[in-house]
């Protein structure tokens, strides 16, 4: 059914709730069924997407088709996936030993909502008592002088000249970032710091913030957020490499002996945001960037977005065939969420 087509659900009337939740592209992966969907489930669905709209700044009685979609059949379904997750990682842990938090990994192309989506999901949890840190590849991209240097040394690769492709990321940070806060739970008092990245810093070109600018996460804590538009990719072959792009061979011998491995392998389960048309990340990008600009923060020119995005292509062109088909790098049956979006990022069909 087009989006149009659908009207957004009376929070009012537990049927017309019910039925519009069931009816989303989600559904199928939750293991929801009609006869799960009691009364209170209902009405506990109704509370989530109240919360939602007032985090959204939306009325929830008068959302438009895209909003309704947005708020019942995306995030709604997303976090309800979220809290299943939990439990069977909790479930599954050993008696008598600490839980190390759950590690969700979120990979979606640049510019489609997954940092909005994760802010979201962030605060509906924390309003349920679980605790969660949020964690972006983009947080542990070279610093600045790094990525000068390994431009330097890759001096005919414009894959390489700017942050972005894999060889541009302190891995090891990560991975030790991921495995500090995994260890949180079981050494009480410890404290870890997240890295975070500034990309209006240098012109729009980015680089490391301040340390003392970085989040520390205590115990306990109940979920890490691991989100990127590269996660989960999994290298090729030396001639795919080629075939997608001239310069990418560098690109997928970093991805392949980089330590990738070590970071996608520390993640539990996955979402995975799907589009049909990697050239809409071109269009997200210029508005990002736009509204950056119209805000007076640093950013990139229109011509300097296209320059950038069109570093990014070729990793695009090689690697999501594969996370399409064959899921994130590690990932088990089971424990994927695909979410596939439209231009105008509304959840459709998988």
């Amino acid at each position: 059914m087009a989006l149009s087509e659908v009207t957004s659900p009376d929070p009012s009337d537990r049927a017309a709730v019910r039925d519009y939740v069931l009816g989303g592209p989600l559904i199928d992966q939750l293991s929801i069924s009609r006869e799960n969907a009691t009364d209170d489930v209902v009405d506990r669905w109704t509370s989530v997407a109240a919360r939602l709209c007032d985090q959204l700044s939306m009325e929830q009685a008068s959302l438009d088709p895209a909003q309704a979609s947005r708020v019942y059949r995306y995030y709604l379904p997303v976090y309800l996936w979220c809290l299943a997750r939990l439990e069977a990682h909790r479930s599954a842990s050993a008696p008598g030993v600490a839980c190390p938090p759950l590690v969700l990994g979120l990979s979606a192309p640049q510019g489609c909502g997954k940092t909005t989506l994760v802010a979201q999901l962030t605060r509906l949890l924390d309003a349920d008592g679980v605790r969660a840190a949020s964690v972006s590849i983009d947080d542990v991209y070279l610093t600045g002088a790094e990525q000068e240097e390994l431009a330097n040394k890759n001096p005919h690769n414009p894959l390489l000249k700017f942050r972005g492709n894999a060889g541009s990321h302190d891995v090891e940070l990560g991975v030790r970032t991921i495995e500090s806060l995994k260890a949180l739970n079981a050494n009480p008092g410890s404290t870890t710091a997240v890295p975070r990245y500034d990309k209006t810093m240098r012109g729009g070109r980015g680089d490391r913030a301040p340390r003392d600018t970085w989040p520390t996460h205590t115990a306990p804590l109940h979920l890490v957020m691991l989100e990127g538009w590269m996660l989960g990719f999994s290298p090729v072959g030396d001639e795919a490499a080629r075939e997608a792009g001239p310069h990418l061979a560098a690109v997928n011998r970093e991805l392949r002996r980089g330590g990738y491995d070590r970071l996608h392998l520390a993640v539990d389960d996955w979402v995975v945001v799907r589009v049909e048309h990697i050239e809409w990340v071109r269009e997200w990008r210029l508005e990002a960037e736009r509204e950056a600009r119209a805000a007076g923060r640093g950013a990139l020119t229109d011509d300097e977005v296209a320059d950038f995005v069109d570093r990014f292509l070729p990793a695009y062109r090689a690697y999501l065939p594969g996370l399409y088909s064959d899921g994130p790098f590690g990932s088990q049956p089971g424990k994927v969420l695909t979410v596939r979006v439209d231009r105008g990022r509304n959840v459709l069909d998988v």
